[in-house]
């Protein structure tokens, strides 16, 4: 993989210890339910972090408040120091769904030289990000195939470059490995830890599989929209006297539902 230096703003964040999110009440109502209640948190810049919680707990909303695709938000969100949604952001972030937008008629190469269009990134320079950010994800041997062809792991694969595209500052991916091999879902760690080391890439992660947790630096567990702690893996094994993250997360949910009784 070729290095290449964070960005501007990566390194003015990182030099500043600024953090690359930062949450203050935040909270998201849908359908009159409050789905995200009333988080704070901070993000470090360059770090790889994630985030960890059951299905429905408000992972995907929260993912979606943070590249600005959330109604109804409230509280203050920013990132690389904008307000969440900005305009200027939009070449900063990369976001990663977890159902793939790209093209199954389309070349894992024609989707990604159609999305640097997209992104406004000159001819010139297209050529030469395409490539790279095929090479990042170990596609270039099926540059030329066609999406719809590739394996599921080969088409997570292609939305992951796409998102790659134009060395983002910040990586918001929901569940990418969630349902490969252990083979690449290995490589893809050790890809995102790559990006968060040799780069400066921020890179906010979500799985509802807890054995991913120590692959994270930092972790922020959610449960029913509420987060249930902030901290390294480490941290949290030493602050609940457990063996693994997975017990650490089962402590603190029995915890909150004590509080919760007590205070009914």
């Amino acid at each position: 993989m070729n290095k290449r230096p964070p960005g501007p703003a990566a390194r003015d964040s990182q030099g500043s210890g600024r953090p690359a999110i930062h949450a203050a009440g935040l909270s998201v109502v849908r359908g009159g339910r409050t789905v995200v209640d009333d988080l704070t948190f901070d993000v470090p810049a360059g770090s790889v972090t994630g985030l960890l919680g059951p299905s429905g707990c408000g992972k995907s909303t929260l993912m979606r408040a943070l590249v600005g695709t959330q109604a109804k938000v409230t509280g203050t969100l920013d990132v690389l120091g904008r307000p969440a949604g900005s305009a200027p952001l939009r070449a900063r972030v990369g976001y990663v769904t977890q159902d793939p937008s790209v093209y199954g008629d389309l070349t894992a190469r024609q989707n990604l030289d159609y999305y640097a269009a997209v992104l406004g990134i000159p001819r010139r320079e297209r050529s030469g990000m395409v490539d790279r950010a095929l090479n990042d994800v170990d596609l270039t041997s099926h540059a030329d195939s066609l999406t719809a062809n590739l394996s599921g792991g080969q088409h997570s694969r292609v939305s992951l470059a796409v998102a790659l595209l134009g060395t983002p500052e910040l990586l918001v991916l929901d569940e990418p490995t969630v349902g490969l091999d252990p083979v690449l879902r290995r490589d893809l760690w050790n890809l995102f830890h790559r990006l968060a080391s040799e780069r400066g890439t921020t890179l906010l992660i979500s799985s509802h599989v807890m054995d991913e947790a120590d692959r994270c630096q930092n972790l922020l567990l959610m449960r029913s929209g509420r987060l249930l702690a902030a901290d390294s893996p480490a941290a949290l094994r030493a602050r609940t006297h457990t063996d693994s993250v997975e017990g650490a997360f089962l402590h603190l949910v029995d915890e909150a539902r004590r509080a919760e009784t007590a205070a009914s």
